[in-house]
């Protein structure tokens, strides 16, 4: 089975985890209209440690258990736009004498570019992962951002791992 994690849900609740280690994750699967999105990256499910919607209360869903057979870091690429009223804003507000804290928008604006991701086998899934910063320039402009993990779960008695896998 594929599950992806998110970079965020790890970062948030976490804990890492390494090929060979059995897991037991609360999983929601991926429907007909997010795998049209192209959203987990090829994966069936996803891990989520919040709810799977805004009502949801997540203490009585089921954990799925398994061994995690692979770990896939994912980097998306995405197109930057950098708004320059806003940077310069946070460069005053950085640049102050350290009195009341400022909360400012992001002077960035991120846009994921379809199937522009790369697939990195890994031992361990990181706790945190990188990003990679906006320039300053305003015009459009690529970054990457490691977004999270796809894992290869073997769950007994689930479905096979790989196409032609004899369990």
């Amino acid at each position: 089975m594929r599950v992806f994690y998110e970079d965020w849900q790890m970062e948030c609740c976490g804990t890492p985890f390494a090929v060979g280690d059995e897991v037991a994750w609360r999983l929601v699967a991926h429907d007909a209209e997010d795998i049209r999105q192209g959203w987990g990256y090829g994966a069936g499910a996803r891990v989520e440690h919040h709810g799977a919607g805004p009502d949801d209360d997540d203490t009585d869903r089921a954990r799925t258990t398994g061994r995690v057979h692979a770990i896939e870091l994912v980097r998306q690429e995405h197109l930057a736009y950098t708004d320059r009223r806003a940077l310069e804003r946070l460069d005053r507000a950085q640049a102050g004498d350290g009195g009341k804290p400022v909360i400012l928008p992001s002077p960035y604006q991120m846009e994921a570019v379809p199937g522009a991701h790369t697939l990195q086998a890994v031992d361990r899934c990181p706790k945190w992962f990188e990003r990679e910063e906006p320039g300053r320039s305003p015009g459009p402009h690529r970054v990457r951002h490691a977004v999270g993990v796809l894992v290869t779960l073997d769950v007994p008695g689930g479905t096979p791992s790989q196409p032609c896998d004899p369990r």
